[in-house]
């Protein structure tokens, strides 16, 4: 039985400011944002803690969410405190220790002029129990990706730093060439041809004890646990070049690789194509930094209790 199985027997969702049955949190099919992709949208983490359920820095994710919705002129017409009073309901009431929240805004049913013209925005929050997003065994064996023969759209086309729905596409197929070819995710590349970021991840590339990720300015999206794995490497020593063009050939003579992401978390990179990263397992800054990260959100340290919201 899937987790959304499970939930339908029971479970509420957040939707337009009242919590509603599973099954009765419904759209119409003419709903502006499922034709055009109009929507914005964050994937956030609660961990049961040694201290209780909490929210993984919610309130950068509710600032994401509030700044993906510039660019498309969308009025979110609910506050930060019922957002966030709306998430914590919603774990609540599903009886949830740990789960995956998803905040969602979309423009909803008017007309299907490309224009949104008079469209609502939809605002719905749901949260679900989801484990570790390519696996409890990728976490500590790694994973073999592929890169992608899609490329990332550039931020002159869409914006790159907004997670809106419809741009998933390309994470899609992306994503969906990999596994067709027998692997677990992909690298995309942007349109430079650098390394961009995975489908769902941002990258990590190791090399002599430092840390290279692919700046802003090469089509990525600026990602919370990306900002927490640079805070918790360099509270360790590590010097994190955060602003780099990583090349394709590059990835072929890391040390070692990772993905970072609030469904990914830290998940190693042992393979890229048909090339062996490192000794084909994860490596001991990836293992370092991976058990701190983990060690931070299930808190077993007092470390960083600003990044906690308490359900």
């Amino acid at each position: 039985m899937t987790a959304f199985e499970e939930m339908a027997d029971g479970g509420v969702i957040w939707q337009n400011g009242e919590f509603v049955d599973w099954a009765d949190a419904t759209t119409h099919v003419l709903t502006h944002g499922l034709h055009y992709g109009t929507g914005i949208f964050e994937g956030v983490r609660a961990y049961d803690t040694e201290r209780g359920t909490a929210v993984f820095r919610w309130e950068e994710h509710l600032d994401r969410f509030y700044e993906s919705a510039k660019p498309y002129d969308m009025e979110i017409d609910y506050s930060r405190e019922e957002l966030t009073e709306a998430t914590m309901g919603a774990i609540r009431r599903n009886d949830l220790d740990s789960a995956y929240v998803r905040p969602l805004a979309y423009y909803g049913y008017h007309s299907l002029g490309v224009s949104p013209g008079e469209c609502p925005t939809d605002v719905v929050v749901a949260a679900w129990p989801w484990g570790a997003y390519l696996g409890e065994e990728a976490l500590e064996n790694g994973i073999k990706v592929k890169i992608s023969s899609w490329r990332k759209h550039a931020s002159s086309q869409i914006p790159t730093n907004a997670k809106t729905t419809g741009l998933y596409v390309n994470s899609l197929l992306a994503g969906e060439e990999a596994r067709r070819n027998g692997f677990a995710e992909a690298i995309v590349l942007n349109k430079e041809g650098n390394v961009a970021e995975g489908p769902g991840e941002n990258i990590f590339l190791v090399r002599d004890d430092e840390l290279y990720t692919p700046g802003l300015s090469e089509s990525i999206l600026d990602g919370i646990t990306r900002d927490t794995v640079i805070t918790l490497a360099e509270e360790r020593g590590y010097e994190v070049h955060d602003n780099v063009s990583i090349s394709r050939g590059e990835l072929n003579t890391a040390d070692e690789l990772f993905f970072t992401g609030s469904a990914a978390e830290v998940t190693p990179i042992r393979q890229v194509d048909n090339v062996e990263i490192g000794n084909g397992s994860r490596g001991p800054v990836t293992e370092e930094l991976q058990q701190a990260f983990f060690d931070l959100v299930e808190r077993r340290t007092d470390d960083h209790e600003e990044w906690f919201a308490y359900v």
